[in-house]
């Protein structure tokens, strides 16, 4: 008996990818993607079974915000049983964002869901699309020997190399090689074949595939930098309508020493608020034991992030906070590893 062809559902969000030349006035629209097969016939040769869906309208990924996360949770929530793969095309500037948020949403996820994009239009020369676009339906069809999906998790893949999508931070404005993940190595690397670093690919616990959207956006971050002033930190850690706030620090989860600093931290604190650390430095830890600085953060009820990024850590506040009106339920499950987005 032939084994069955895989199939993989294309999801288009909106981006550069999506995008094609019109040739009578130059501008950039998106094409159909009924004719995606016209466009980037090498998908042919992988036998695999590709349909395609498309938001209405398009989204630019400036515009990201959860109502999309939503949406596009929504889609895969109920075309789930109907494919073995998902890819989405999502503009690059706020995928990692997505790519995290969509991991804390999909609970117990059992099949791929890809996200890729382009530097330059599918139908522009030299364009990196056709690539991304290629290995990323691919990858969303691969199959382990007994039939399992081979990466069951919610990824970016760009420029060769898949990457844990939680994991994950732009980092080139332009150039292809436009993301990063600087504390987990790639889940694989495209060259001649796909190489799969299966060590470090999450696998799926068995329990029922479950779609979280609820989110509670009330969440501000502080970038702590030399000359802050008492009034910004105070609007932001003290405001009325904030319930969480995410503090980018210093090195290993460092910030100023003097007493007014403190005097807010501890006083935001009090009044229940979440306080999440996470480090400004693109590798490395928060690790708030290690000198005075941080261990005051600590003492006045601080969490470490650890190795999270700050687009993971802001999606994962919206989830926890979704989940829950209790704050200490927050805390309590922010310095644990929900989804592999931060170092045990």
């Amino acid at each position: 008996m032939s084994k069955q062809r895989a199939s993989v559902l294309l999801i288009y969000t909106g981006g550069t990818i999506g995008m094609k030349e019109d040739p009578s006035d130059g501008t950039l629209k998106p094409f159909d993607f009924g004719s995606l097969m016209e466009e980037v016939p090498e998908l042919r040769k992988f036998g695999i079974d590709i349909d395609s869906c498309t938001f209405d309208p398009l989204i630019d990924s400036s515009d990201i915000e959860p109502g999309m996360w939503r949406k596009l949770a929504g889609i895969l929530r109920d075309k789930y049983d109907d494919y073995d793969g998902f890819v989405v095309l999502h503009g690059t500037d706020t995928m990692a964002y997505s790519a995290s948020a969509l991991s804390f949403m999909l609970e117990n996820l059992g099949k791929p869901v890809i996200f890729t994009g382009s530097q330059l239009p599918v139908g522009r020369p030299r364009t990196d699309g056709k690539e991304n676009l290629i290995s990323s339906v691919e990858i969303a069809a691969a199959r382990e020997p007994d039939g399992s999906p081979t990466v069951p998790e919610v990824c970016i893949f760009f420029n060769d190399i898949l990457l844990r999508g939680n994991r994950s931070t732009k980092v080139d404005a332009s150039g292809f090689d436009a993301f990063r993940s600087p504390n987990l190595p790639p889940l694989a690397e495209a060259g001649i074949d796909i190489r799969y670093n299966r060590d470090l690919i999450r696998r799926p616990s068995g329990e029922p595939f479950t779609v979280h959207t609820e989110m509670d956006t009330a969440v501000s971050i502080l970038k702590v930098h030399p000359g802050i002033t008492e009034r910004v930190v105070e609007d932001i850690l003290l405001g009325r309508r904030t319930r969480a706030i995410i503090l980018e620090t210093f090195g290993c989860g460092n910030a100023p020493s003097q007493d007014w600093f403190l005097d807010i931290v501890r006083e935001s604190a009090s009044r229940g608020k979440v306080l999440f650390n996470v480090t400004q430095c693109p590798r490395g830890s928060v690790n708030m034991d290690l000198y005075a600085t941080g261990r005051a953060l600590k003492d006045a009820g601080v969490v470490g992030g650890g190795d999270i990024t700050t687009e993971s850590a802001l999606a994962k506040l919206f989830f926890l906070m979704g989940k829950s009106d209790d704050n200490e339920y927050v805390k309590a499950n922010l310095g644990e590893s929900l989804r592999g987005e931060m170092s045990k």
